[in-house]
Formats: C-alpha cells, sequence, structure tokens
C-alpha cells in the first residue's frame, strides 16, 4: 500500500492573522505585546544581557533577512529554513540561560518591592548629600569623583578602603580633603551607602575626553562606559563639576542645580538594592 505523500504545513498570512479578530482585540494584543517588549528593555538596559540581546537580535534579523528573501525567490536553503524556523523554538530555553543572573535579580527586585515615593526620598536624600558635598569641594578647589551604583553593581573593582557606612555630606567632604590618603582616588556608594573609598576605577581611552580634562574625567568615562551608574567628578584645576553617565560627560553643572540633575539620573532607577555580577542581589 503506497502511503500518501506527507502535506506540507502552509505559512498563515498576514490578512489571514488580522482577520480572525476585530480592531479593539487587535489593539489590545498590540498593545500588551508592547508593554512585555518595553518592559523587558527596561530591565535590561544597563546589564550584560543588553549588549547580547542586541547582538542576538541583529543576528537573527540578518539571517532571517538571508534565508526568507533566497529562500522564497528560490527551491534552495532547504536546510537553513529548516534548521532556523528549528532555533526559534528553543530560544525561551536560550534566554534563561543567558539571562539567569539577571533573572535572579528580578525575582529578589519583586520580593523587595518598595513603593515609588519611598524610592523617591531615599533617592532625594542621596542626591543632596552628594551635591551638598560637591559644592563644598568645589568652592575650596578639592578633586573628588564619586561613583554612584544603581540597579547594576559595578563588579571587578579592588576596595582601597572599605567604610560600609552612611552617606553624608561631612564624610564626603573629609575623604577628599587634600590631606586624606584616600582623596586620590574614587569613591563609590552602593546600596545606598558608601562601601568604599580610594578605588582604582577603569580608566577610558586616551582621547576620549577633552585633553584639559584630567585622570578623574577619563575615569569617570570609563567606568559608566559598561556600567549602569552615574560619577560625579569635582575637577581640581577650576572647581567645575560634571556628571558622567552612559560613558558620557555633561557640561559644568552649577552647585545650584545640581541636586535636581542627580535626582532625575536616581529616581527612576533608584539604588535601594543593587546586585553583583554573579547576579546576588545585596538588601539595603
Amino acid at each position: 500500500m503506497i502511503a500518501a505523500p506527507m502535506e506540507t504545513i502552509s505559512e498563515v498570512s498576514i490578512s489571514e492573522v488580522f482577520r480572525a479578530d476585530g480592531p479593539l482585540e487587535i489593539a489590545l494584543e498590540f498593545a500588551v505585546i508592547w508593554l512585555c517588549v518595553y518592559g523587558m528593555f527596561r530591565f535590561l538596559r544597563g546589564t550584560r544581557g543588553a549588549g547580547v540581546i542586541k547582538g542576538f537580535f541583529l543576528v537573527a534579523v540578518a539571517l532571517a533577512l538571508v534565508i526568507r528573501i533566497f529562500g522564497d525567490a528560490t527551491d534552495g536553503f532547504a536546510r537553513l529554513r529548516f534548521l532556523f524556523d528549528r532555533l526559534f523554538s528553543l530560544l525561551a530555553i536560550l534566554l534563561v540561560v543567558v539571562f539567569q543572573p539577571e533573572l535572579r535579580a528580578a525575582m529578589g527586585r519583586l520580593g523587595r518591592a518598595q513603593l515609588f515615593s519611598t524610592r523617591r526620598a531615599q533617592a532625594s536624600g542621596l542626591a543632596e548629600e552628594i551635591a551638598d558635598a560637591a559644592d563644598f569641594l568645589s568652592r575650596n578647589r578639592f578633586g573628588a569623583l564619586i561613583v554612584v551604583e544603581r540597579q547594576v553593581g559595578v563588579g571587578d573593582l579592588e576596595a582601597g578602603t572599605e567604610l560600609d557606612a552612611k552617606v553624608s555630606s561631612t564624610l564626603l567632604q573629609s575623604i577628599f580633603w587634600p590631606n586624606s590618603p584616600l582623596h586620590d582616588l574614587a569613591v563609590v556608594i552602593r546600596n545606598g551607602r558608601v562601601w568604599a573609598a580610594g578605588v582604582q576605577l577603569p580608566l577610558a581611552e586616551e582621547g576620549s575626553v577633552a585633553s584639559s580634562l584630567g585622570a578623574r574625567h577619563r575615569a569617570a568615562v570609563g567606568v559608566t562606559a559598561d556600567n549602569d551608574c552615574i560619577a560625579v567628578v569635582v575637577s581640581e584645576e577650576n572647581g567645575g563639576i560634571r556628571i558622567a553617565e552612559a560613558g558620557r560627560l555633561t557640561e559644568p553643572i552649577p552647585p545650584k542645580v545640581l541636586g535636581e540633575e542627580l535626582l532625575k539620573r536616581l529616581a527612576a532607577q533608584a539604588p535601594g538594592f543593587v546586585y553583583d555580577r554573579r547576579g546576588e542581589a545585596a538588601p539595603t
């Protein structure tokens, strides 16, 4: 008995997909999809997973274009089309493996969720103390570099002196006083507390900042380029205050508005707790 030939699975056209539901259902589905995608990218922003997902997306788009264009035009690439279709069925498993540290941290975040008003109040207090210290240091031409971690901890940093102290303007002024043994390097604020002073930071490539700016500014650009943190730099030469974020320096900021600028950057991603590069949450 001759077996009947295997039927090929026809692809569902876009018109057939949209014909099944009404305009309201389609709009709601698109809204849900958009919210999911937006939430995912917002969560991954500033993490190691952001670079991975961008690279994966570019490779997937390139492969899809090549296989669909040439595959639909000819009968070739049958094996590549088969592998490509099956690849996306493994996407969920691959994402769980790749983003395991970020997923663990997200679960920790949900378990320790704070009200927006509480987070903003904490960020406001932190911004006020840093701004007050920067104002004092600027007026006295004392150089300073203050790094504030946000949702993702800065990895691979060696603490010159671990402090684990409450953030205060007086403490920051004392650390960067010229006679202090810790004044020459950076202070790192982690979990809303002064984690360490005298911290050596990676320098950005030479030429990435203006020649008139010194090593502190290069360090601020270097540490923020690949990490979810901000850095406040006070120039020893002219007392100018700048903020570094995402590998970029702002123009000099007047001390009177520094607190507002810091609050805008901290309130959206309040440093209630961060997780280190191993993905382990560290509550305040």
